[in-house]
């Protein structure tokens, strides 16, 4: 199961580590190098950065953590909240600012659920499409082949696949994919 990996000064982890990993398994780092290599070796879902850090603020540790598939939180100073934030959006790290209240942080972690659930489906939804496509490229071609070496129109090639797969019981990709076989090396 991912954990929770969050970065900051020694005296804020207990209570980092109680607000957004309650139940879940955290490791707590002190500096931006350490989370680095923590990154590597482990299995995390979330990145907590308590900034500054000692060797760096904490934005470019977070912007690594999203592009390596991670959600990201960086809790700064209220005063420069909207400023790193507007920074910081396009990469997909959510800023909130310090202090920070129980029930903001479970509202962030909420936020990053619903957004992580829908990011899932659309992925899910790319592939199918892309499947689709792929199909359809391939029947295209077989399509072709039909038409080039048998005389066939677009449609009677079209017909030729769909009556082959249903009285096969497979799909017109594997008809299409069989007949671009047999067609291979004579064009």
């Amino acid at each position: 199961m991912a954990g929770v990996l969050i970065a900051c000064a020694p005296g804020a982890q207990e209570a980092l580590k109680s607000v957004f990993a309650a139940g879940a398994a955290a490791l707590c780092c002190t500096s931006a190098d350490e989370a680095r290599r923590a990154l590597l070796g482990g299995d995390y879902a979330l990145l907590v950065v308590n900034t500054p850090l000692p060797d760096e603020f904490g934005r470019e540790l977070a912007i690594q953590a999203v592009d390596k598939g991670l959600d990201a939180i960086l809790l700064c100073a209220a005063p420069q909240a909207d400023k790193i934030a507007a920074g910081l959006e396009k990469y997909g790290v959510l800023v909130l600012p310090r202090p920070l209240s129980r029930q903001q942080a479970a509202f962030a972690l909420r936020l990053l659920r619903a957004g992580r659930q829908r990011m899932r489906r659309i992925l899910e939804e790319n592939q199918r499409l892309t499947k689709r496509l792929d199909d359809a490229r391939v029947i295209g071609q077989a399509k072709c082949l039909l038409a080039l070496h048998e005389q066939m129109t677009e449609a009677e090639a079209h017909r030729h696949i769909e009556k082959l797969a249903m009285d096969a019981r497979v799909t017109r990709r594997q008809i299409a994919q069989s007949i671009l076989r047999r067609y291979e090396g004579n064009e």
